[in-house]
């Protein structure tokens, strides 16, 4: 599988003047290509666009300024633009549409494919990347050279994985010639705050313990199994009783409120609109960064002590329509999350599941079956007319998100059947509803 290990750096005045020049040389060659794109009546091939926006564009006087900078990022620019067209045309036959199965550690596993629209051209001022594949780009002890830019030096937050062990950046100097997990690739990134990254593409093989036979199994895990119930106020109920809040992103969310209101009133190209924007951005970086420093010990705590994860499908799509949860709903980040808790699984051989979004997990009892119906949001607490067990609402839909992912489901032939089932539970019935608090 391969994993990616991205690294912060601080450039020097002649890196970042060399650096602004290689974005704008990528940038210039993807809406060049795209605009050649969007005139022909047949998609060019990858291999014409390179000769047109590159090899014949540098003979111009317009392009000549193309030469200045290495030819593979120029070439890479084409080459995801090829990618993303193929996604485009892909989610049009409805090869990207709906569920997709992939397959994890040996069990299948679901995945939602979002639905990809046409290409569009880049800005100046949006998140710039240029990537760097193997024969432009070299380690060299704590540094990384690149083509016509120099020396970098990242600061290693953490050690690059080589093979069945993990070296320093100096060992992996020495090793990465004769390595087959070597990083094939690197890009450099530049986002809407002026912050520099590395961001290295890395081969690496799942963590797994040998038996006294000698013969390989899956890394060893505390508990079996754990349901997951996402939430805004409470992000996440587990089965096994764990409860995760999330941060408080609300004074950052009103001073972005306050710098976008400042950011109107402002001339457009001005450099005091420029300074706001650069402000605006730090705020979303700030938030971006709790809520993925959040997202990553959480989904490694739940990872690593538990065999199989199983968490449930939502339509966040659908429910960001609703006007008065939609910006809570997307400070969440419940579909990173989901991602994180996937591509660990696959890391540490876990099995990692996720049940369909019509399950009615909130409107089943967990311990004896019986289905009382749809119930508001503001309801938390349920007592069941069949077994007189009193729930939690979100402790119970995680029991039951556990249940049906691991196949142990209640037979609802047997359960439930001297009772009558009601569409919608009214806050009348006090032997049903016990807290009828807002969440």
């Amino acid at each position: 599988m391969k994993a990616r290990y991205q690294f912060r750096f601080y450039p020097t005045d002649l890196q970042q003047q060399l650096l602004a020049q290689l974005f704008g040389c990528v940038r210039v060659v993807w809406n060049d290509a795209l605009a050649i794109c969007k005139q022909s009546e047949k998609l060019p091939k990858n291999s014409e666009l390179q000769k047109f926006v590159i090899t014949q564009a540098k003979k111009t006087d317009e392009r000549s300024w193309l030469s200045d900078v290495s030819v593979t990022p120029l070439q890479q620019s084409v080459a995801d633009l090829g990618v993303a067209y193929k996604n485009f045309f892909d989610s049009l036959k409805g090869k990207r549409k709906g569920t997709a199965v992939a397959t994890t550690g040996g069990t299948p596993a679901t995945r939602c494919l979002k639905k990809v629209g046409t290409p569009r051209f880049k800005r100046k001022t949006s998140k710039q990347s240029a990537r760097f594949t193997l024969n432009s780009f070299s380690i060299k002890g704590d540094e990384i050279y690149l083509a016509k830019i120099g020396n970098i030096k990242p600061i290693w937050s953490r050690q690059l994985p080589y093979g069945n062990a993990r070296f320093s950046s100096t060992e992996a100097a020495k090793t990465r010639t004769c390595s087959p997990s070597a990083p094939s690739s690197v890009t450099v990134i530049k986002d809407c705050a002026n912050r520099y990254f590395l961001s290295f593409v890395v081969e690496i093989e799942p963590i797994q313990s040998v038996s006294a036979s000698g013969s390989e199994v899956r890394a060893s895990a505390k508990n079996q199994s754990i349901g997951i119930d996402l939430g805004i106020k409470t992000f996440a109920v587990m089965s096994n009783g764990e409860k995760a809040i999330s941060p408080d992103y609300s004074k950052k969310e009103r001073k972005i409120r306050k710098l976008q209101r400042k950011l109107a009133r402002q001339q457009k190209g001005s450099k005091r609109r420029e300074r706001t924007r650069i402000r605006i951005a730090k705020q979303h970086n700030k938030i971006a960064d709790a809520r993925k420093d959040f997202l990553h010990k959480l989904s490694t705590k739940v990872v690593s002590v538990n065999q199989t994860i199983v968490l449930e499908d939502l339509n966040v799509s659908g429910m960001v329509r609703n006007g008065k949860l939609a910006r809570a709903i997307s400070l969440q980040g419940w579909r990173e999350f989901r991602v994180f808790c996937e591509g660990k699984s696959e890391k540490l051989n876990r099995y990692f599941r996720v049940i369909s979004r019509w399950e009615p997990t909130s409107q089943t009892c967990s311990c004896c079956g019986y289905r009382w119906g749809k119930i508001d949001l503001s309801v938390r607490s349920v007592l069941c007319l069949n077994c007189n067990t009193q729930h939690d609402r979100d402790e119970n839909a995680s029991q039951n998100i556990k249940m049906v992912g691991t196949g142990h489901r209640h037979d609802p032939k047997r359960t439930g059947s001297d009772h009558k089932t009601t569409l919608v539970a009214s806050c009348c019935e006090p032997s049903r509803i016990t807290a009828p608090s807002g969440r």
